[in-house]
């Protein structure tokens, strides 16, 4: 199954996310707690890697923050890799002239509209208090992505020049009924999260998102990802261009037979469009657990223990590839 992806590139510094939700930010019900453990099996292995690998892809959208040399995450089946995007043409730099913006309503390059809605302290930067709502009626910016729903940004710090796109910048967010179409796969997100993105040294770009609640419907495949985080990096003033991601999270699937655990017990690393060439993904349930492990950007294996760490000697091995890996 190719999982849709949310690619949009809001002007400046807008969020690029995942997904249908319900909020949990405080205003709602509390996090679901963890589902219960299940064996994880030579029988189940690869789909546990599947499902668990593309969560932390989805962690990495919610961190991809599109801006002048924003990040975000660039389609390459179901794994992906950051890369850099150029932004839709700088609107919003234009609008922070005024205070409040908006509501002011943008038509997209290929029907639909975004309305943006802001509270700004000073029409010259951004400051710990400022609110952005984007509200997307399904906008088509010809990117092979519809978008449909409402994103909100609160600022908790900026320094930095918005106008250049140089900056380190942390807000939280709030996606309510987010939802992304790409070909026949529609995925839509609700949830919280902590942003961060830092372009002080561009073209060295690198964003963090961390929460705790993100609920993610494709395709009546429903997933909760829980007191997750990822990061990622990309370094576009080298050729080829190293890219990296961590990540770590709870995760509840509909594909599953129960809640995992995983980590990245060894950076992901790769090149450009490249899938990894190295890193290990950890996943856990009950007494057992699995290691994805990159032999590079087009081999994987995943070794099989009965023990909850992934430690000594394998059970056994599934020997697969990324594209594999990806549903392709």
């Amino acid at each position: 199954m190719k999982r849709a992806l949310f690619c949009t590139l809001i002007p400046l510094f807008l969020v690029a996310a995942c997904g249908e939700a319900t909020k949990f930010n405080g205003e709602g019900d509390p996090p679901p707690p963890p589902a219960a453990g299940f064996d994880i099996t030579t029988a189940n292995g690869l789909q546990v890697a599947q499902v668990a690998y593309q969560s932390v892809i989805t962690s990495g959208d919610v961190a991809g923050l599109a801006g002048s040399s924003g990040l975000t995450a660039d389609a390459g089946g179901s794994v992906t890799k950051p890369v850099i995007q150029k932004p839709l043409g700088g609107t919003l730099g234009s609008l922070v002239q005024q205070v409040p913006i908006g509501p002011t309503t943008l038509d997209c390059v290929a029907g639909g509209s975004l309305t943006i809605t802001a509270d700004l302290a000073d029409p010259l930067t951004l400051t710990a208090g400022d609110t952005i709502l984007a509200e997307y009626d399904s906008c088509d910016d010809a990117l092979g992505e519809i978008i449909h729903g409402t994103l909100e940004f609160i600022v908790d710090a900026f320094t930095g020049d918005i106008f250049t796109g140089i900056y380190a910048l942390t807000m939280t967010m709030n996606l309510d009924a987010f939802q992304s179409t790409v070909g026949a796969d529609v995925t839509t997100a609700n949830g919280d999260g902590t942003a961060t993105l830092d372009t002080t040294a561009a073209p060295y770009v690198e964003a963090s998102v961390s929460g705790s609640v993100m609920v993610v419907d494709t395709n009546g495949s429903a997933e909760t990802l829980t007191t997750y985080s990822s990061t990622q990096t990309l370094d576009a003033g080298l050729t080829p261009a190293p890219y990296t991601m961590i990540a770590s999270g709870t995760l509840d699937s509909s594909q599953l037979a129960g809640g995992i655990t995983y980590s990245t017990p060894v950076m992901f690393q790769g090149f450009d469009v490249s899938y990894p060439h190295t890193g290990e993904l950890l996943v856990s349930s009950e007494g057992s657990s699995i290691r994805l492990v990159a032999d590079d950007d087009v081999n994987v294996h995943i070794d099989v223990y009965s023990n909850a760490d992934g430690s000594g000697t394998p059970d056994d091995t599934i020997v697969t590839t990324w594209a594999e890996l990806a549903g392709l």
